[in-house]
């Protein structure tokens, strides 16, 4: 489509190409405002799925995350050696059982009040109409399931 001034977009009528350009939105939004934290959307997954089940194995972590498991691994070493999590069981042979360490805790709660940061920003009463619209129609979408 164009006209005289050149090329125009056309409205984008996909649901999934907006979906998908929202979603990289608030990632970028959520890494932001988690970067003072040392955190990214990834980690904070982690640490979210951590909690929600201590004792967790790797495998399990890689099922949850969506990653392979020697990506599990190199996360939660990084994890580890940054003092927020550790293995209760860490012997060879022995299945892995992950926990959150008390400052893995304090910056999960950190985390999750910038989470609600963004959302309000992005969702809240301040928000665009269309943004409000559809974070009130996600919300109603999940609204019976736990959050993690």
């Amino acid at each position: 489509m164009s006209n005289e001034n050149g090329p125009t977009a056309a409205p984008v009528r996909s649901t999934s190409i907006v979906v998908l350009t929202l979603a990289r939105q608030i990632e970028t939004e959520l890494n932001a405002a988690l970067a003072p934290l040392d955190l990214t959307v990834s980690r904070l997954g982690l640490l979210g799925h951590i909690a929600a089940m201590p004792g967790v194995s790797f495998s399990d972590l890689a099922r949850m995350s969506g990653i392979t498991v020697q990506s599990v691994h190199g996360a939660v070493k990084a994890l580890a050696g940054a003092g927020l999590v550790h293995d209760t069981t860490a012997r060879a042979g022995s299945a892995s059982a992950i926990e959150l360490t008390p400052e893995g805790s304090r910056l999960l709660r950190a985390a999750r009040a910038a989470v609600s940061e963004v959302d309000d920003r992005m969702f809240g009463p301040g928000a665009d109409p269309i943004r409000r619209q559809v974070g009130d129609a996600v919300r109603a979408a999940f609204a019976g399931l736990s959050a993690s």
